[in-house]
């Protein structure tokens, strides 16, 4: 089914059934590229099934419960230079993250001796960058056949993962994600070549911080880039040039069902609001990047390593 309205086209199908894609013919390729490409973003309903969420929801859960919490989050810090200590303990804990998988937590979820003053189910603001690489799980879906034949479908050659993240978005206090565009921190040579796959594993609704879209503003370039800074110097990473202001008018909402799935061209800009509501909204997301014929910038902060190379989508 394909819904058209004044803000962008919504794309349901019905896969709850069967790992096969028969909505995959000439003209769904056409409506898919068409749409992404004009407006820099696409909404799919139905992309996973209520059960494949779950399961992807009850491996999150485990997975906290094992937490290690990161040694500088538990440290009590209390001069001028402590805390320097613990910014770029934090800078040091993500940058090498790409190939790991580490936990980010919210602001003010731990007392000043590092223990947890909330659930710490509740203390996550994400999980990442490599959950697609060794939680079998999460790996699954990734490399599933209804992904790679989504991704083939909108004309990727050879796409490769470059990172995963599991978004929990907390009731009452998951913050506000200011307007940006995915380039800034993933750059590429030509631009244009990495796309976010971001999958509702819960409704994402105005109230509880769905995302927000210009249309067409992946057409006008970015202004901002994120690059590691020289080797051996703090902070770990700095940013060349700034952020537009950008007139609220112009962000489009985009809610979506659990189940359902947002691609987002890497120029896009999109934003969400705070959750203010007292429901979650669990997203897992990955990004990947065109590699036929693409530079990826070695000033990016998120680099392949030995032990992780990006890994192919198509398996």
């Amino acid at each position: 089914m394909v819904i058209l309205n004044d803000h962008h086209t919504r794309i349901t199908w019905n896969l709850h059934s069967t790992l096969k894609v028969p909505y995959f013919t000439p003209f769904w390729s056409f409506i898919l590229g068409f749409d992404y490409r004009d407006e820099g973003y696409l909404v799919l309903d139905g992309l996973l099934s209520p059960e494949e969420c779950d399961a992807l929801r009850d491996r999150m859960s485990e997975i906290i419960e094992r937490m290690d919490v990161p040694e500088h989050c538990r440290t009590q810090f209390s001069t001028d230079h402590d805390e320097q200590l613990k910014t770029q303990g934090n800078a040091d804990y993500f940058i090498t993250s790409g190939d790991k998988i580490r936990f980010f937590f919210e602001k003010g979820v731990f007392d000043d001796k590092g223990e947890f003053i909330v659930p710490r189910e509740q203390s996550l603001n994400k999980i990442g960058h490599a959950l697609h690489a060794y939680e079998p799980l999460f790996k699954a879906v990734t490399h599933s056949p209804k992904i790679q034949n989504l991704v083939k479908k909108l004309g990727l050659i050879n796409p490769v993962i470059l990172q995963s993240m599991y978004i929990f978005k907390q009731p009452g206090i998951g913050g506000e994600v200011s307007p940006h565009q995915d380039a800034t921190f993933l750059y590429t040579q030509p631009l244009g070549r990495v796309m976010g796959m971001w999958i509702a594993l819960e409704d994402a609704a105005l109230e509880n911080g769905c995302l927000w879209f210009i249309p067409g503003s992946h057409n006008d370039g970015i202004t901002r880039r994120m690059v590691r800074t020289p080797k051996g110097t703090f902070p770990l990473t700095d940013f060349i040039g700034r952020e537009k202001n950008y007139d609220d008018k112009l962000f489009v909402q985009a809610p979506v069902k659990k189940g359902g799935a947002v691609l987002i061209h890497s120029e896009v800009v999109h934003r969400s609001a705070a959750n203010t509501f007292d429901a979650s909204r669990h997203v897992y997301t990955f990004h990947v990047m065109e590699s036929q014929n693409t530079v990826w910038s070695p000033e990016n902060w998120l680099q392949p390593t030995e032990e992780l190379p990006f890994p192919s989508l198509y398996t």
